[in-house]
């Protein structure tokens, strides 16, 4: 029964997580619920969300709306951050993050709110390459890859906000290229994670396998109805964030 609620709670997780990020405030609280110990949590977290993300990133790339051109450089930056990111989490309490990253949720949010949604150009004229941007991208991607590797949750909703606020992309494009960066710093803390033993598999692979599926379901919804429902679902996983950290805190 324990197995059944965990994987239904990773198939709903992974839906909104293709969407607009914050998955990890669904299937984090329920592993540690299910008496999983914290690092272990991280760790089996980062196993199934990992295939998650991965069916997600798929699907976008095969849609043709992540923007290549900037991605590229961001990678290799976003890897780096993440392995660093893990390997402080290994030693540090993430909690100390948890006032910095409520404050962050609390202005995206509400930005996000009152500020008026931009149309819907095509990927290829939203975004003109040049060396500041890219600068800016890869260091976005270093410490977003760290946050989430050291603590992780709302680092999808932040990667959203940015693409969409820093970048001028629409709320589609955001999301894939958010969902490349969110794979790649996933797949980097899922390795680590492994290579120190914090991952509990028998619970892993079945959470894995509906979380691959609610990451295909999640991102075929995204490309379909766009910023309709993106934003909406960003605000709403966001505030639920917000909310779910200040009860820890607290």
């Amino acid at each position: 029964m324990k197995i059944i609620l965990l994987c239904l709670a990773g198939f709903v997780a992974a839906i909104f997580d293709s969407i607009a990020g914050g998955g990890g405030i669904i299937t984090v609280p329920a592993l540690l619920a299910a008496g999983i110990p914290p690092h272990y949590t991280l760790g089996t977290n980062k196993f199934a969300a990992s295939w998650g993300a991965m069916t997600s990133s798929l699907t976008f790339l095969r849609s043709r709306v992540v923007y290549l051109p900037l991605i590229k450089y961001i990678i290799p930056f976003t890897l780096l951050g993440a392995s660093l990111g893990v390997k402080t989490a290994l030693h540090i309490d993430p909690k100390y993050l948890q006032t910095i990253v409520i404050v962050m949720l609390i202005f995206v949010t509400f930005y996000t709110v009152l500020k008026k949604g931009r149309p819907e150009p095509a990927a290829a004229n939203c975004f003109q390459m040049d060396n500041k941007k890219v600068l800016i991208g890869c260091s976005l991607g270093f410490v977003l890859g760290f946050y989430d590797g050291f603590f992780g949750p709302g680092t999808g909703s932040f990667l959203l906000f940015s693409f969409v606020h820093l970048f001028k992309f629409n709320y589609t494009t955001s999301a894939a290229n958010a969902r490349i960066l969110n794979f790649c710093s996933n797949l980097t803390s899922l390795l680590l994670f492994a290579v120190n033993g914090k991952i509990f598999y028998t619970i892993g692979l079945p959470m894995a396998i509906c979380m691959a599926l609610g990451g295909r379901i999640g991102s075929k919804i995204a490309l379909k109805h766009g910023s309709k429902i993106i934003k909406p679902i960003f605000i709403t996983m966001s505030v639920l964030l917000i909310s779910k950290l200040i009860i820890d805190s607290l």
